[in-house]
Order: structure tokens, then C-alpha cells, then sequence
């Protein structure tokens, strides 16, 4: 009888460590979005270049990216409840530092610190997840876990507008403080230490060479066109420092048996299928949004707030469709779902293709609630695709392999599509300006137009350029998923249980 008590406390504890760790997933996701629909107020504020916003995601998810990667090296050489607690702390320290930055460097540099904060997180919230809950709710677990996480770059862009719009864009980052705190006293009362018996090795050469490849081809998409590419040194010193990286990296896998992403997973044909998905999955899933706000706000002119709202239809049709695709049994064949999640991503991206400056809400809508069904359908029937046939023992690392190449596809399209965008409102705007004189003006107006007049006139052409630049980096998506399609074709069916 006397044993009740402890068992009934303990599950309290753990209950309170399960929130909290569930509180710190949705944390560290909603903060690669939430400034999604502020970048206006942030852009003006800190005088911060078109080739810049891109950083704002950009710099977080990369360097989230590299620190995840160390993640389990650090949890079993330092302590998991110390990393847990060190990464909250500088976490905080990194939303303190965007509100006070007065430049756009000083912003970027506080996001990195952030995203490098919140690499440790996600994976160390799943661990701790896994381990105070009973083996036969580890599925259910790890679904809530995931829906988290989505749920948080999904509603990121609607907390975000409407904070900026009547709060001020500061208040975004306030907004995580509270749960900060209540996750670190958490951590801190109720969480034990864990750590290895013995030091483990990490393969530190390979992903450094590895981050400084990704880094150099990120700086390099990033500022070829504002630094006219190979007319400028620092675009030669990031090809060189991209190449080389890459190089090393290759030369690294081939030439030793351990490294940081190990031989023994490109085996399997359906891991490495699956992970060449994620990638263009996460190339369409952030940059759509990177896309949609500025589209909203700039050309069409939407409320900040409004904006983040519109945003909303797609998150709730994602984690819809992620919950309703996670109840398929096992054992069903999962390419039909793959097929299916893809088509309505690819048709989503189409419908957007038909956008234009005299439409209303009802368009944006719809494409979101689509490209979100579809986007919940791919992520849990991806990961049963890929675990399917990989050895149990490899899963850890599997996972960490998916969700590397989602972030990097996200970083990389970001890139991608704000590169391809300014070249092509440059492109179109001389097209559709080269014939706006004030002679040729005058003639077709009937009568003189003075330098007002035809300065409203330039703005309206920059306008359209802008527009069709942005819809043509709509088809750019809608392309990066369906070259993957096929892919789905040589997929293994998984093998039966037992």
C-alpha cells in the first residue's frame, strides 16, 4: 500500500516533464516562422536589404541544423539534462539579443545563436518523451510530438502578425520567454541527469567540412546577385570554401569508417529515396511561406495581421491530414499515400500559378488548405517508407538523416527562390519598362506626363514585375516536387512485422 504514493508522484513528475518537453518542441519550431508575416516591421526598422530577409530563416534553421547533428554526442559526454538546460539558457539569451538589435547583422547574429540553441531541443524533447512514457504509448507520443512541432511553424506566421501589428514586432520574441521559464524550472526540479558511462568519439572533420560546403553554397546563393557573382571576391572565397568543404566531405566518407553519417544507412534504398524527398518536401514547405507573407503585404496590400491569418487554413489542413495519415495501419502499402500527399502539393502549387493582384483571400486559402493536406499526408507515410526496411538499430540515425535534409531543403530553397525572384522582377520590369518614356508616354496618353507621372508609372510596372516574379518562383516549387515523384516508384514495400 505504501507504494502508491511514490508511484502516483512519479507520474505527476512525469506528466510535468512530458508538457514541458512537448512546450519546448512547439517552442523552438514556432521561432523559425514567427517572424514570417513581421519581416515588414523588422525590414524597416533595421534597414535590412532585400538579399537579407532571407537570412531571418535562413541563419536559424542552418545552424540549428549543425548543432542537432552534435546533439547526441554532447547529451552523452555533458549530461542530457545539462545540454537540456545550457541550450534553454541561450535560447533566451538569443530572443533578448533580436529585440535589441539596431542592425541587421546584430539581428541575423542573434537568430543564428538562437537556432543553434534550438538544434539540442527537438531531439532531446523526443528522448525525454520516450523515456517517462510507457513502450506501448511511444507511437502516440511520438505522434504529439510531431504534430508540436508542426503545429508551431504553422501557427508561427499568425502569433507573429498579429504581435507586430499591435504589440510592436519586438513582442514575437517576448512571446517565448514565459515558456522558456516554465520549461527550464521544469527541466531543472523534475528531470535526472543521463549521461554515457563512457566518452563516445564524433566525427568533428566531417561535419565541419560538411556545415562549410552547405554554409559557402548558402552565402553564395544568397549574395550572388547583389555582389554581381564572380565580379566580387567574397563569391569567389564562398565557391572555393563550398567546393572544398564538399570535397573533403566525400573524400572523408569514402576514405574512413566512422563519420557522422554512416555508410551503412545509404544501404538502404528506401532510406536514401525518402531523404531525397525530404529535402524537396522541406524546399517547398518553408519557402512557400517565405513567399506568401511578403506577396500579401507588399503587392497586395493585406494588414500585416490579416496576413498572418491567412496562413492559419494551411496549418490546421496540415496537422489535420498528419494525424488522420498516422492512424493507417502499418502494414498498409504506403506509396499510394506518397503518391497522393505529392499530387495535391504539386496541384496546390499550380493553383498559385493563377494568382494576380486582382484577387482576394479566397485563392491563398485554398492552395494552403491544399498544399497543407497534402504536406500532413507526406511527412508520417515518408517516415514509414523510410523505417520500413532499415535495421531498428539504425533508426536514430535515420531520423536525424530526414530531418537534416528537410532543413537543409528548407535553407536551400529559400535561397533558391529569392535569388530567381529579384533576377526576375529585374528581368520582367525592363521588359515591361523599356518603352516607358516620357515621349512615349506623352504620345500614348494623348498629352505630356511630367517626371510624377511617370515615376507612379515605373512604380506600377515594378509592381507587376514583382508579382510575376513571385508566381514564376511558385512554378519553381511546384517543379522541386514533381521531379521527386518518380522516386516513389522504387520504393520497397516494408517488411512484415516479426
Amino acid at each position: 500500500m505504501s507504494t502508491t504514493v511514490p508511484s502516483a508522484a512519479a507520474n505527476g513528475r512525469h506528466h510535468t516533464i512530458a508538457a514541458a518537453a512537448l512546450l519546448a518542441t512547439y517552442m523552438q519550431a514556432v521561432n523559425i516562422s514567427i517572424p514570417n508575416a513581421a519581416l515588414p516591421h523588422i525590414q524597416a526598422t533595421l534597414s535590412m536589404a532585400n538579399d537579407e530577409v532571407g537570412w531571418v530563416f535562413s541563419s536559424y534553421i542552418a545552424a540549428s541544423a549543425v548543432t542537432m547533428s552534435i546533439t547526441q554526442w554532447l547529451a552523452a559526454r555533458y549530461g542530457r539534462k545539462q545540454v537540456y538546460q545550457v541550450a534553454v539558457a541561450i535560447f533566451v539569451l538569443g530572443l533578448v539579443l533580436d529585440t535589441v538589435a539596431t542592425t541587421s547583422i546584430q539581428f541575423v547574429l542573434a537568430r543564428i545563436l538562437q537556432g543553434a540553441a534550438s538544434g539540442p531541443l527537438a531531439p532531446l524533447s523526443l528522448a525525454i518523451l520516450l523515456e517517462v512514457t510507457p513502450p506501448a504509448r511511444h507511437a502516440r507520443m511520438s505522434l504529439a510530438w510531431t504534430v508540436c512541432s508542426l503545429l508551431g511553424i504553422s501557427s508561427g506566421p499568425g502569433i507573429g502578425g498579429w504581435l507586430s501589428e499591435y504589440q510592436g514586432w519586438p513582442s514575437i520574441f517576448y512571446f517565448s520567454l514565459p515558456m522558456t521559464a516554465f520549461i527550464f524550472l521544469t527541466m531543472a526540479q523534475s528531470l535526472s541527469e543521463k549521461r554515457a558511462e563512457r566518452s563516445q568519439s564524433f566525427d568533428f572533420f566531417g561535419l565541419t567540412t560538411f556545415s562549410v560546403g552547405m554554409i559557402g553554397l548558402q552565402m553564395l546563393l544568397d549574395r550572388g546577385e547583389r555582389l554581381e557573382w564572380f565580379a566580387s571576391t567574397e563569391i569567389w572565397v564562398e565557391a572555393i570554401a563550398s567546393i572544398l568543404g564538399f570535397y573533403l566531405f566525400i573524400v572523408h566518407v569514402m576514405t574512413t569508417r566512422e563519420h557522422f553519417l554512416r555508410t551503412a544507412l545509404f544501404r538502404d534504398r528506401n532510406l536514401v529515396l525518402s531523404t531525397v524527398i525530404s529535402f524537396a518536401l522541406g524546399f517547398v514547405l518553408l519557402p512557400t511561406l517565405a513567399l506568401t507573407s511578403p506577396m500579401l503585404e507588399e503587392l497586395l496590400n493585406y494588414p500585416v495581421d490579416t496576413t498572418g491569418y491567412m496562413t492559419i487554413p494551411r496549418g490546421v489542413a496540415l496537422v489535420g491530414a498528419l494525424v488522420l495519415t498516422s492512424l493507417v495501419p502499418a502494414q498498409v502499402d504506403s506509396r499510394p499515400f506518397l503518391i497522393g500527399g505529392m499530387t495535391l502539393v504539386v496541384y496546390a502549387n499550380w493553383l498559385m500559378l493563377g494568382y494576380s493582384p486582382a484577387m482576394d483571400w479566397r485563392p491563398v486559402v485554398e492552395a494552403g488548405l491544399l498544399q497543407g493536406a497534402g504536406i500532413g499526408m507526406l511527412l508520417p507515410t515518408l517516415a514509414r517508407a523510410a523505417f520500413g526496411t532499415l535495421d531498428p538499430k539504425r533508426r536514430p540515425e535515420g531520423s536525424a538523416l530526414i530531418n537534416l535534409s528537410r532543413l537543409y531543403g528548407s535553407t536551400i530553397g529559400i535561397a533558391v527562390v529569392q535569388l530567381f525572384f529579384y533576377a526576375n522582377t529585374q528581368a520582367v520590369h525592363v521588359a515591361l519598362a523599356k518603352n516607358l518614356t516620357p515621349y512615349r508616354v506623352a504620345a500614348y496618353f494623348g498629352g505630356s506626363i511630367g517626371k510624377p507621372g511617370l515615376a507612379a508609372l515605373n512604380g506600377m510596372v515594378t509592381r507587376q514585375a514583382a508579382t510575376v516574379a513571385v508566381i514564376d518562383q511558385f512554378e519553381i516549387l511546384m517543379f522541386a516536387m514533381l521531379v521527386v515523384i518518380p522516386l516513389v516508384f522504387f520504393l520497397r514495400k516494408p517488411r512484415p512485422a516479426g
